[in-house]
């Protein structure tokens, strides 16, 4: 009988998972595979995003609103899903900025946040991992945290003289970053809703996006078609109700016009221990081929 293939997604706080490759993972579990997500973070300092949710008890019960909310998503997504455990960073805003609290995520040394990874990592055994690239997808100090520590983990995990605590060596074969905010992504949404008349809630945003910014389009490697599950995705976002406001852009663009224009998810590659070809159409290419063999 042929080994499931595992792929294991890091995010740094509840929600992320269903922003960034949601779909991908609803397919990978649709076709028979382990998928795991692993939250660096519960999201304590996270602002209550949905008017609708903005009332006193859910203000003072946070934490457990967004525990419950994760274990909704996951449920829809149909994957495992870890806390890693340690306390979000929150957002730094001002000029300058202040300091980050003490004790939060992003200050948490390196020595301590990898072999709590690496010790999920062995356990679960991933040949496929997914994070953030080195700006954190956007530059919050947690996402960046988590890059850092994702990477860190994938080198040190099948390496036996690194954490001998945090079980036995394991070997994940390809690693790679998301990449789900993408300009080339928001021009084509944009084009094709003025082009249906439709109004586009990219006009301002595009508007105000430096030239100096650029697009990650070029670092992609890999297009996963996932449009069949981007109801799943989206089922999953709104499980987050403290941070998901159904009426918001993320739910603007009509689910026919985003299959017809941009039906895939994507990925930068950026570790890989076997042969594989790019681009890619699929994050377990070279892998399918080693472990049947």
């Amino acid at each position: 009988m042929a080994e499931k293939l595992r792929l294991m997604t890091v995010h740094a706080h509840p929600d992320d998972e269903s922003s960034k490759g949601a779909a991908t993972m609803a397919r990978y579990v649709a076709d028979g595979h382990e998928v795991m997500v692993v939250t660096c973070t519960g999201g304590e300092r996270g602002d209550i995003l949905n008017p609708a949710m903005e009332r006193p008890d859910v203000a003072e019960n946070m934490i457990e609103h967004r525990r419950q909310e994760m274990a909704r998503a996951a449920e829809i997504l149909g994957v495992q899903h870890r806390w890693l455990g340690f306390v979000d960073s929150g957002l730094p805003e001002g000029d300058p900025l202040p300091p980050l609290p003490d004790g939060c995520f992003a200050l948490v040394p390196l020595e301590e946040s990898v072999p709590a990874l690496v010790e999920v990592m062995r356990e679960f055994k991933p040949h496929v991992v997914i994070t953030y690239d080195e700006n954190g997808g956007y530059p919050h100090p947690d996402h960046i945290r988590c890059h850092e520590v994702s990477v860190a983990a994938f080198d040190a995990c099948g390496d036996p003289e690194r954490y001998p605590d945090a079980g036995e060596p394991w070997t994940p074969l390809k690693l790679y970053y998301s990449h789900g905010f993408s300009r080339a992504r928001m021009v084509a949404m944009h084009e094709a809703l003025l082009a249906r008349d439709l109004e586009s809630p990219y006009t301002e945003w595009l508007e105000k996006w430096p030239a100096e910014r650029g697009d990650i389009t070029h670092r992609v490697t890999t297009r996963i078609e996932c449009a069949d599950y981007f109801e799943v995705r989206d089922a999953a976002l709104m499980a987050h109700a403290t941070q998901i406001d159904p009426n918001s852009r993320w739910f603007a663009v009509p689910l026919d016009v985003q299959r017809e224009v941009w039906p895939y998810e994507e990925y930068e590659l950026a570790r890989s221990l076997v042969d594989t070809t790019l681009p890619e159409d699929d994050l377990f290419s070279g892998i399918r081929e080693k472990v049947s063999t």
